[in-house]
C-alpha cells in the first residue's frame, strides 16, 4: 500500500475535521462554537490547532476575507482510507481480512450493516471477474 505524505490527524484534529466535513468551509469561530459545548476547548486553542493543521496540509485556508475560512484539504473518505491504510500496515501486517474480522469482533454489526458489507463484497467480486 502506498504511504501517504499527509500526517495522521490527532483526536483534536479529527474533531475539527468532522465539523468542516459536516458544514463545509467554515471560520474558526464557527468551528469553536460547535466544539466548545462538547469539549470545552478555548477559542485560541482551536485557532492554533487549525493553523497547525494548515501547515501540515490537513486544512486549506482562504484569506480573502477578514475572517479566514478553512476547509478540509481532503474528503472524509480520503482521510478515513489514509488512517485505515496506516492501521492496516502497522497493526495487521497489511492483512485486510484480519482488520475486518477484528473490527466486526470489536463491535457487533447490525443486520443493515452486514447487508451493506455483503453488497460491497459482492460488488467487489463482480468487478474483479
Amino acid at each position: 500500500m502506498k504511504k501517504s505524505k499527509l500526517p495522521k490527524p490527532t483526536d483534536a484534529e479529527v474533531a475539527i475535521l468532522r465539523v468542516l466535513w459536516q458544514r463545509g468551509p467554515t471560520t474558526v469561530r464557527e468551528v469553536w462554537e460547535r466544539l466548545n459545548p462538547t469539549q470545552g476547548t478555548g477559542y485560541t486553542t482551536v485557532l492554533k490547532i487549525m493553523q497547525i493543521m494548515c501547515e501540515k496540509g490537513l486544512l486549506a485556508r482562504d484569506e480573502t476575507d477578514r475572517s479566514h475560512v478553512y476547509r478540509a484539504a481532503r474528503s472524509e473518505g480520503q482521510t478515513q482510507r489514509q488512517v485505515v491504510g496506516h492501521l492496516l500496515e502497522r497493526l495487521f501486517s497489511g492483512s485486510a481480512p484480519k482488520l475486518v474480522m477484528q473490527a466486526l469482533a470489536a463491535k457487533k454489526a447490525t443486520p443493515a450493516e452486514l447487508a451493506e458489507i455483503r453488497k460491497l463484497l459482492d460488488d467487489m467480486e463482480r468487478g474483479s471477474k
